[in-house]
């Protein structure tokens, strides 16, 4: 199934249409709704048909496509992409605009799921950041341009990717239903040891960075031989964390 839409963030300058939207139905019961997120320049149909497979019976995965906007790291050559990337370091800018409408599209997306669901937001490469930027939408209760974060997360995952703002995260996190949120929610930071496009030590970090400003229930795994792509073992572990973390039924 899908469908396209156009989406412009409340008060903010960027209006992005976004591509094809493809959702995969629970085989099962419909315990839980997971939005997930490609990387640069894929499309939501490549993640659809991985995780069709997924032995997730109780799960209805959505996966968007990203509007196609110009990347500064490509020099102004457009691609499917979340927000725009100047260059994959630590001190590299964070595009807090486009960060907010694609947070925003994800929450947009979630917004009319049932109220005994639990929701929630996962991601590959900058699908990754993507999420784990909206784990710290859900905490701080609201968006980087100060808009109220409307969707009560039950479980985010980053593959291959990295945190934005993680630099500017501290000291943010003081109010005592701030900390609450970022206590209770489960995270899974995956990350393969020989990654050549998003280094090991991003994702790394990012799980430090997560740790250190109380999200508590946050899990790291690295993989030794794995590049920037995903892998059986991988997947396996995100299912048995999933089932875990979400007390599924199967």
């Amino acid at each position: 199934m899908s469908f396209s839409g156009a989406a412009v963030g409340s008060n903010l300058r960027r209006a992005v249409e976004f591509g094809k939207t493809h959702v995969v139905r629970p085989k099962g019961k419909h315990q839980a709704t997971i939005v997930w997120l490609h990387g640069l320049g894929d499309n939501g149909s490549s993640w659809s048909q991985i995780l069709e497979t997924l032995p997730l019976p109780n799960i209805k995965w959505i996966c968007p496509t990203a509007p196609s906007q110009p990347i500064s790291l490509f020099g102004g050559f457009p691609s499917t992409a979340w927000f725009d990337v100047v260059d994959i370091n630590e001190e590299g800018p964070d595009d807090m605009e486009g960060l907010d409408v694609a947070a925003a599209h994800v929450a947009n997306l979630l917004s009319n799921e049932p109220a005994d669901i639990k929701l929630g937001v996962g991601g590959f490469s900058m699908g990754a950041g993507t999420s784990l930027y909206s784990a710290t939408c859900f905490a701080l209760g609201k968006y980087g341009n100060g808009n109220p974060y409307p969707i009560n997360l039950s479980t985010v995952i980053g593959l291959s990717g990295w945190l934005p703002c993680a630099k500017t995260l501290a000291g943010k996190l003081e109010d005592e239903q701030v900390k609450n949120r970022a206590a209770s929610l489960p995270i899974l930071v995956c990350h393969g040891k020989g990654d050549d496009v998003v280094p090991f030590k991003f994702g790394e970090k990012s799980s430090q960075a997560l740790t250190s400003n109380g999200f508590k229930k946050t899990t790291f795994k690295a993989y030794t031989a794995l590049g920037h792509y995903t892998i059986p073992q991988e997947m396996n572990e995100m299912c048995a964390w999933l089932t875990s973390t979400l007390a599924l039924e199967g």
